[in-house]
């Protein structure tokens, strides 16, 4: 079985990283040239662009930043579909609308070709270690299918649908819980902070308590070392997530009063750091109170 993927940067270089680890021929296109020289040192198949993946692929993953890129590499005039062999895999790691997936699932029906609609959670350190979650819909049959390339790059791979955009719809799910827990632990370091509270004394209560989870120890570590760039968690993704969960919950008259709230810190923090990660959401509090949590 042959692999490709769309997208190479922090999540997808990972999953290119492991495909090739468990010794899949793998090929991969993406717009950053530093990317395909990576790509290509880790033993991957540079290839010209989307459909050139396509045409020496057996399943590819499509790891691209929206819906729009999603749907221009699967189907644009040098897309995946226009090489792909009858019965390849489409695998959708990227996180999009549910709609969107819908649309990407519809247009495919009839082409030959097979849709996988199955974000995944675990983030760059996920996608580097082969451990990522994913949250696949599909069938049965192309969950069997897929599961070679599924487990080389996963750990944990959840069937949670059948048809395309169930998938999207636990992820939007679960976005809306980690980017509250996330804009949390910022409050939290902002009080601390201005608390007098020792950066390393509140790392160590958190993970030793009920709060410690991936989530809270590792936007803590980087609170205190100052860490808010670079670390492959960039707040474009976060930011574009919750404007999903709260687009999903607006369509369907669920209030979600906290997502909501997580929301507007990431929105300042976007805009005012626009480069940083996640937890330079942090500054924004630390520059109201005037303190800075440090180890």
């Amino acid at each position: 079985m042959k692999a490709g993927v769309i997208g190479l940067g922090d999540m997808g270089s990972g999953l290119a990283k492991n495909l090739i680890t468990n010794g899949f021929k793998t090929s991969g296109f993406d717009l950053s040239e530093p990317r395909m020289l990576d790509f290509k040192a880790m033993g991957g198949f540079t290839c010209n662009g989307p459909a050139e993946v396509g045409k020496n692929a057996d399943a590819v993953f499509v790891m691209v930043m929206n819906g729009d890129q999603a749907k221009s590499v699967i189907f644009g005039e040098s897309g995946i579909a226009s090489t792909m062999s009858s019965g390849g895999i489409i695998i959708l790691t990227a996180t999009i609308k549910p709609s969107e997936a819908q649309q990407i699932g519809a247009a495919l029906k009839g082409s030959g070709l097979y849709f996988l609609d199955s974000p995944v959670s675990g983030g760059f350190p996920g996608a580097q270690s082969g451990t990522l979650t994913m949250m696949a819909a599909a069938t049965d049959e192309l969950m069997a299918a897929a599961k070679p390339v599924m487990e080389a790059v996963s750990e944990t791979i959840h069937h949670v649908g059948t048809t395309p955009g169930e998938g999207q719809i636990m992820k939007a799910c679960l976005q809306s819980i980690i980017g509250s827990i996330f804009t949390a632990t910022f409050e939290a370091a902002a009080l601390a902070a201005k608390a007098g509270v020792s950066g390393q004394a509140l790392y160590d209560v958190v993970s030793n308590s009920g709060a410690s989870c991936g989530i809270t120890k590792t936007a803590l570590e980087n609170i205190i070392d100052r860490q808010f760039e670079g670390t492959g968690s960039g707040i474009g993704t976060m930011h574009k997530d919750l404007t999903i969960s709260l687009n999903m919950a607006e369509e369907m008259g669920v209030p979600l009063f906290t997502a909501a709230t997580a929301m507007q810190i990431f929105h300042q923090g976007k805009t005012k750091y626009p480069h940083g990660d996640n937890w330079i959401c942090t500054q924004i509090m630390e520059d109201i109170v005037g303190a800075k949590l440090r180890r």
